[in-house]
């Protein structure tokens, strides 16, 4: 028996079967470690890159506690977990339900979500469930209206918990926390770790375990980087002339804003590139519409900010463009990191106007990235200019006119780089 086979990991037979089902050969390396230590029953904080396993990491060993349990008339809600967006939420409860149709009993999945009606929702946790899926907010609001009881949770799992934090859900994830017995089995899984996620991990866990599977920000090694010297205005165009010329099928470009993805997509398909945007303000109906047909090649080029795109799994993407610089390097991460998964090939091309070249090295510093600065024929910056710090406008992905902690540091790098180049 193989040290990295799913049999080595102590799973029962129906879930080597459902691994089996699902296409799983060979466990990854965030699954070797983590499977013993959660049937174990141990705390745990994992740092996993989006796109490593950590879904069934977490799923196959709470399934396996589950299936020989006692089945009640109403289901008590046994595993909780927490996710930041409604798609990662739909695509975490498929997983549950994927594996645990293989076991002996059936194991009711609740998924839910803001987006959509809640009554259809409340109609299903009728009868309870045994793994509640959903975001902060929706549960909340099902707690109110007495449709699910958190009290019989014997394990919490916090998935991308730095996209949590990120996206204000403390208050949120407080009163949820509030409703849970004190004693479980508390699992923080994060592709980064910011302090925040140190802190947060400090409160919830016991004497956790702790799996490191990227202790720095961590590329994939199949993902071909490029940085390309445009001037702002000229991004659309840009844009636009490399799916033409380069054969591009599947691309997802990443803006600032809502108002962008609609902007920059209404430009691109009226000069015949098949765009759409994705963004918060749509309706989770036309949301999952866009997607199903980005993923069915309706669509070669969707336009979405990164609260919109996170949590999302689109199988074959090729490209991601950075039409708008992230806020960080961790955000590039989490960009970069829809293509080029599962040892496929991808690539990752970021727009780099002169106002936006340094917040871009401190990016490039903190991946240890050093690319050259392409220039596309007939596309070429007029615009060489470094702002000052007075002017500087900040990056794409800073929102707001006043200038942030962050804003100011990577002015004044733009400045002492300006100063230093013009004494040598």
């Amino acid at each position: 028996m193989s040290a990295t086979s799913f049999e080595s990991l102590g799973l029962s037979a129906p879930l080597l079967h459902a691994c089996a089902e699902a296409g799983y050969a060979f466990p990854t390396a965030i699954q070797v470690e983590v499977i013993p230590l959660l049937l174990r029953g141990q705390d745990l904080l994992a740092l996993a890159p989006t796109g490593s396993g950590k879904t069934a990491a977490f799923a196959l060993p709470l399934l396996q506690r589950f299936i020989n349990g006692r089945q009640h008339a109403y289901r008590r809600v046994r595993a909780l977990v927490l996710v930041p967006t409604r798609e990662l939420a739909g695509q975490v409860g498929e997983t549950f339900r994927r594996l645990g149709s293989c076991c002996p009993r059936a194991l009711k999945v609740a998924v839910l979500h803001g987006g959509v009606s809640v009554n259809p929702q409340m109609m299903a946790l009728r009868g309870g469930a045994d793994i509640v899926v959903a975001t902060p907010g929706r549960l909340l609001d099902l707690l109110e209206r007495n449709a699910v009881r958190l009290d019989a949770v014997e394990a919490l799992v916090l998935d991308e918990a730095d996209r949590l934090l990120d996206l204000g859900f403390s208050a949120e994830r407080e009163r949820v926390l509030a409703a849970l017995p004190a004693r479980r089995q508390n699992l923080l899984f994060s592709a980064t770790f910011p302090p925040e996620v140190q802190a947060l991990a400090d409160g919830l866990l016991r004497d956790p375990a702790r799996v490191d599977a990227t202790a720095e920000p961590r590329l994939e090694p199949a993902i071909v980087h490029r940085a390309i010297a445009v001037d702002a205005p000229r991004r659309t165009e840009l844009l636009r002339h490399l799916v033409k010329q380069e054969g591009w099928r599947r691309v997802l470009v990443f803006v600032a804003t809502r108002y962008a993805t609609e902007h920059v997509a209404r430009k691109l398909h009226d000069r015949g590139v098949r765009a759409a945007p994705l963004h918060g303000d749509m309706s989770q109906t036309r949301r999952s519409e866009v997607l199903a047909e980005f993923k069915d090649s309706r669509w070669h080029v969707l336009v979405t900010t990164d609260l919109a795109a996170r949590g999302i799994d689109i199988p074959g993407l090729q490209v991601v463009v950075n039409y708008d610089l992230p806020r960080s390097a961790n955000d590039y991460v989490h960009r970069v990191g829809r293509t080029g998964r599962a040892g496929a090939g991808g690539l990752a091309v970021s727009f780099a106007s002169a106002g936006t070249q340094a917040h871009f090295r401190l990016i490039e510093k903190r991946m240890k990235l050093l690319l050259p600065r392409e220039r596309v024929a007939g596309f070429e910056p007029v615009d060489e200019t470094v702002p000052t710090p007075e002017a500087a406008p900040g990056s794409g992905g800073i929102k707001g006119k006043r200038p942030s902690r962050k804003d100011k540091l990577r002015a004044a790098a733009a400045l002492a780089e300006q100063r230093g180049a013009k004494g040598s």
